[in-house]
């Protein structure tokens, strides 16, 4: 008898980061952690000054790029068209600052969420990159 056993793909291959995350319902729960960090914590506040009062659209964006982002559907493309990181957020002074407040709040959301710890670190080293490339200063 052959006992067929799935082996665990890493993360960042095929859709495994989006499973981890739970799919596109575990994502929308990071993203919503994420800007009640933003709403909060006073090291952001500088951050979330450059964002609209609703944040409806905002939080829509990010849990649809985060989807496609970590292997899930592209859900981003589908409804906004191309994604341009760098091109959009060259309107905001963003820095090192900006760039880290942000990922405290990602860290802070990830926290939240019932990811597996290697996960979470995953994650949070991997979303430095799209942080890094929103920077539109030293």
């Amino acid at each position: 008898m052959y006992d067929s056993v799935e082996e665990k793909r890493p993360y960042g291959q095929g859709d495994a980061s989006f499973q981890a995350a739970g799919g596109f319902d575990g994502i929308k729960a990071l993203v919503d952690d994420f800007y009640a960090a933003m709403d909060t914590l006073p090291e952001a506040a500088h951050i979330r000054a450059m964002h609209p009062a609703d944040l409806s659209t905002s939080a829509d964006k990010l849990t649809r790029f985060l989807c496609g982002w970590l292997g899930g559907p592209r859900l981003f493309s589908e409804k906004y068209g191309p994604i341009a990181i760098p091109k959009f957020h060259q309107a905001f002074p963003i820095g090192p600052a900006e760039r880290d407040a942000w990922l405290l709040c990602m860290k802070v959301a990830a926290a939240k969420q019932p990811f597996a710890d290697d996960f979470k670190t995953y994650l949070l080293e991997q979303l430095y990159v799209p942080a890094e490339r929103s920077r539109s200063r030293d």
